[in-house]
Formats: C-alpha cells, structure tokens, sequence
C-alpha cells in the first residue's frame, strides 16, 4: 500500500482522545492527559502527534526521542541535570530516549509532538545502505534519485 506523498493537518483541529497517565508518575493534582497520532513514518520509527494536558504535577519517561513544540498554555519541565525551564508558546525542546523528566502544568498545555524510535545501528547501516544503492539505481535508469539523506532542500 502506498501513502501520500504529503500529509497535512491543521494541529488546532486534530481530535484527541484519552490517554491517562500513569498513576504512579503523578506526583501533584489529578491531570488529564488526551492524544492523537496524526501521521507515521512510512518505516513506522517516526510519529507526530498533537497532546495536551490539564492542570498537574507529574514524572514522564520517554522511550523514545521526543521534539516538542508547544501550541498552547505552558510547562515547566526539568530533569535531574536540568533546572526547571518554562516552556510557552513557540517554545521547542528534546526530550532524550530513555530519560525521565518532571512536568508541571499549572493550567493546560497543548505541544505537537515528534517521536522517533531508534535503530539498532546494524539495522540503521543496513538501511543506509539499501537507500545508496536505491539512489544510484534510480540515477542509471534515469529517474529522478532525490536529495541524499541529510541534505537540504
């Protein structure tokens, strides 16, 4: 089956559904946690995702890496090797794969989230790989081969 070449939403419009936290890592208030996936990689490492969150004090682990852009209202997010930062509108950040961090949402906040899973590194060679040869196939045969991986636009 193949996507779309371009996925597109208005992130204010996305509908969200509910996605409690998990009880042991709120640590103030009773914050309710909503989420929806809006698009997927089409190697299925990638996600982007719009969440919010109403009024609490919590712990979050992230599995994965985890880009941030807050929409709406604010945070304040710290770790054990960073001092509290409030995050508001227009605001991003990176939350690392396999790290912790506190959240305090005094109101609301609303963030459109990328999350990307990693790679054992043969898997990720391999892949590199496989995309090389996909290009320079497609240059012999005369097609149109695209940008190489890490290069602008």
């Amino acid at each position: 089956m193949r996507t779309s070449t371009i996925e597109a939403v208005r992130l204010e419009d996305v509908s969200l559904s509910d996605s409690p936290i998990e009880p042991t890592w709120i640590l103030e208030g009773n914050p309710r946690a909503r989420v929806a996936e809006w698009s997927r990689s089409t190697d299925g490492t990638t996600t982007t995702n719009v969440w919010d969150c109403t009024a609490g004090r919590f712990r979050w682990y992230f599995a994965v890496d985890e880009i941030v852009h807050i929409m709406d209202g604010s945070v304040v997010v710290s770790s054990e090797d960073h001092a509290p930062r409030t995050l508001v509108p227009g605001d991003a950040a990176l939350f690392r794969a396999g790290t912790w961090s506190e959240w305090r949402v005094d109101n609301y906040v609303r963030k459109h989230a990328i999350l990307r899973q990693h790679l054992p590194a043969p898997l990720s060679f391999v892949l590199g790989v496989a995309g090389s040869l996909r290009r320079r196939l497609g240059r012999l045969r005369g097609g149109a081969a695209g940008p190489r991986r890490g290069a602008s636009l």
